[in-house]
């Protein structure tokens, strides 16, 4: 019995002396995870003989990679951390596995030539531009919009101020990013509006009589003070008739710089005629445009529904009186909204805004009574 408790001992003694071996050869030969500056504090206390057998593990691990991987991609970070530590061992060379030596100096010579780059590098810019100038150059920018850097460099130098290009293209990017971009053609909208004293339109307008004949009315409108200038009823249009109300409108040959009509096919060589007569450019409207023309087109909307929905028309004659006092009543009595709730051609004895009010306002009837013109009373 005590034999064989002894041999227990024994035997127990030796298993935990083996498993205490076995730990201790594993943390001898494992290698460092940490990072490799925490690696090598601790490669500080470890012994000359341990750090060899642990160079040696690593040497014949690189030989065995070195056999089958390709070249590996290094990082910035990797290429200074192996130039930094190549300049800490007289053996690099034969260490060295992953690249080149060429390479590795390569890398020595660009991070050598970056560092007095920088070193030797000018410290004093351009001055600083004053906060008015910068505020002149935007507002420049922002009112002169054709305007570029050459052209604002010369309006400065005029004043005595001294910029160079590339700063004032700065300041006109920053100035001009919240706005529209700029049409580089002139729209229709703003030729209008900088030509309407001197441009007239005309156009046609189509009804029918009592019996369902057709007759047509033309109407030639100055865009400025929406009057009507001239019209003319007939049921027979032609190049002729046209032409001949042309000269009508401008029986002294003084007429508008410009006339706005249509494509339609009574405009032909006599109307062309007379309007190279009298110095007048036509322009022509585009093809199903409308709003081109728009200004005429509201016109005759409003003779639709002021006038022709409310009347049965008998005849031509009927029509041209008809027309004539719906013009006149446009022309001295309507207000508009366009141009302000003013009339067009207003009366001589027309109230201003700021007179007092009459003791006595009278309507006179327009067209039978379907509108009424309010006046003053004689």
């Amino acid at each position: 019995m005590i034999i064989n408790y002894i041999e227990r001992k024994i035997n127990q003694v030796i298993r935990h002396s083996a498993a205490w071996l076995e730990t201790r050869f594993k943390q001898w030969t494992k290698p460092a995870t940490g990072l490799q500056v925490i690696g090598t504090l601790v490669d500080l206390k470890r012994s000359k003989r341990e750090l060899i057998a642990e160079n040696m593990f690593l040497r014949q691990q690189l030989i065995v990679l070195e056999r089958q991987v390709a070249r590996p991609r290094m990082t910035q970070r990797d290429r200074q951390t192996l130039v930094l530590l190549a300049s800490r061992i007289r053996g690099w060379r034969e260490a060295l596995i992953v690249v080149k030596p060429d390479t590795l100096i390569g890398w020595h010579r660009l991070g050598f030539r970056l560092f007095w780059r920088r070193k030797s590098r000018v410290r004093q810019g351009r001055p600083l531009i004053p906060v008015e100038t910068i505020a002149l150059i935007e507002e420049m920018a922002i009112h002169n919009r054709t305007w570029q850097a050459k052209r604002i460099q010369g309006e400065l130098l005029k004043l005595g101020i001294k910029v160079s290009k590339e700063t004032i293209r700065k300041y006109i990017r920053r100035a001009r990013q919240a706005l529209p971009p700029l049409k580089r053609s002139q729209t229709w909208t703003t030729f209008l509006a900088n030509h309407a004293s001197e441009t007239w339109a005309c156009d046609f307008v189509q009804t029918y009589d009592l019996f369902f004949r057709t007759v047509f009315m033309y109407f030639i409108i100055e865009l400025d003070s929406r009057k009507v200038v001239h019209y003319g009823v007939t049921r027979s249009p032609s190049d002729g008739w046209v032409a001949q109300q042309a000269r009508e409108a401008t029986p002294y040959a003084e007429g508008p710089r410009f006339l706005i009509r249509d494509n339609d096919t009574k405009y032909g060589q006599c109307f062309t005629r007379v309007a190279e007569d009298r110095q007048i450019m036509v322009l022509k409207t585009p093809v199903e445009a409308p709003q081109a023309n728009a200004i005429c087109e509201r016109f005759i909307g409003s003779v639709r529904r002021e006038c022709l929905d409310h009347i049965l028309i008998l005849s031509e004659r009927h029509l041209n009186r008809v027309i004539g006092e719906y013009v006149a009543y446009f022309n001295h009595a309507r207000p508009h909204q366009g141009i302000g709730q003013r009339i067009p051609d207003p009366p001589e004895d027309t109230l201003s805004a700021d007179m007092a009010l009459p003791s006595r306002i009278v309507g006179y009837p327009v067209l039978g009574g379907l509108h009424h013109n309010y006046r003053q009373a004689a």
